[in-house]
């Protein structure tokens, strides 16, 4: 199977098939003979070309495969089944005869992206959104909570720079929910804190992902817990700042399996990271638990800080509630706020575990939470 472009030329309206057709040349010039070309274009493959392909390159015209653009990426199997994709692979290996496939998933799928029954905005506030796809796995675990929904997941992007010298609100009222990426280093914290400020303060839903929890709870510390130099190991400390209470501190050392890992003072940092899957507690009546319907849970790591388990009584006093731990009680994984209506922070990336059949359940509820908070506006 060689997978190769035909580009467009829109002066002269051509669809060009000479690199095609090279292309191939060249491969047979190593002894290799693809038995089907899926062709990436724009549109559609005129029969034409289509005849043309298969003539100069060898192989018949049905196993030449149109692979045009789409609206979304989830509709590419029903794609490729229409094009005659999976019918050529079985041709090519002489499967014959085969079982229909069933793709009743993915057309519900696409009938969830292109039937939606409602649209609700998200505002993401980070400092890489100048590049989007550096947050394409959040961009997708909202449009899989937007598909158990049935609704359309608009998203905008809010540079968190922006609220270092601007008041938040005008950027982020109208927004259906806000939601606050991880990322390293100092630039654009503050701004993060202000986001989680205006969305507790204006019970919008609100969902913190790794530092995105961090903010929200030093934004806690700071304006309700009566902490006002509560800041962060990361870059408070780095910073030189003489005074600041590090209520998120670098990780240092954590119990795996059996084993504890630790770091030496002097130690490069990368050795310190919390990588990987680790289970988490919640408590009974949460709502995490509700959302997980289970008080277990095991979820994918990747920092190397940490919120001090040390404040959690003064800030529990304050309704910040650590709903979610690690199993030996040390490690804060999920703190919301019960006052409001939906308001969480979790230390890791659900993100990296959600699926189009299976949306991650922070997501899905998010994204519900968001649809209650449209009906509000």
């Amino acid at each position: 199977m060689h997978l190769t472009l035909l580009p467009f030329i829109k002066a002269s309206g051509e669809l060009k098939t000479k690199p095609t057709q090279h292309s191939v040349k060249e491969l047979r010039s190593i002894g290799i003979a693809p038995d089907i070309l899926v062709c990436r274009s724009e549109g559609p493959i005129p029969e034409k070309e289509r005849a043309k392909l298969a003539l100069f390159c060898n192989v018949r015209p049905d196993a030449v495969i149109a692979a045009q653009d789409l609206a979304s990426i989830y509709e590419a199997p029903l794609a490729y089944h229409r094009e005659g994709l999976d019918q050529a692979v079985l041709d090519a290996f002489q499967i014959t005869p085969a079982p229909r496939p069933n793709l009743e998933r993915w057309e519900d799928v696409a009938d969830r992206i292109y039937n939606p029954e409602g649209n609700v905005s998200v505002a993401i506030v980070g400092k890489y959104t100048q590049l989007e796809d550096a947050y394409k796995s959040i961009a997708e675990a909202l449009t899989h909570g937007g598909m158990a929904n049935r609704v359309k997941v608009k998203i905008d992007w809010v540079d968190a720079e922006i609220f270092d010298h601007e008041d938040p609100a005008p950027y982020l009222e109208g927004f259906h929910a806000i939601l606050v990426p991880g990322g390293f280093g100092e630039r654009g914290t503050e701004g993060k804190i202000k986001a989680a400020k205006f969305a507790r303060e204006h019970k919008v839903p609100y969902l913190g992902i790794c530092l995105g929890m961090q903010m929200a709870v030093i934004e806690a510390a700071r304006n309700v817990a009566k902490l006002p130099d509560a800041g962060s190991e990361e870059f408070d400390h780095e910073a030189g700042k003489k005074r600041f209470t590090p209520v998120v501190y670098h990780l240092k050392e954590w119990v795996q399996g059996n084993r504890t890992v630790a770091r030496k003072i002097g130690d490069d940092k990368g050795g310190t990271m919390r990588l990987g899957a680790y289970d988490a507690v919640l408590s009974e009546g949460s709502k995490a638990a509700r959302i997980y319907g289970t008080t277990h849970i095991e979820e994918r790591h990747r920092h190397r800080y940490e919120v001090d388990i040390k404040y959690r009584e003064q800030l529990e006093k304050v309704g910040l509630r650590f709903s979610g731990m690690s199993p030996d009680g040390r490690l804060p994984e999920i703190v919301e706020w019960s006052d409001h209506p939906w308001f969480i922070g979790v230390q890791f990336h659900p993100e990296l575990k959600s699926k189009p059949f299976a949306p991650h359940p922070l997501f899905a509820d998010f994204v519900r939470a968001a649809i209650d908070s449209s009906r509000l506006v």
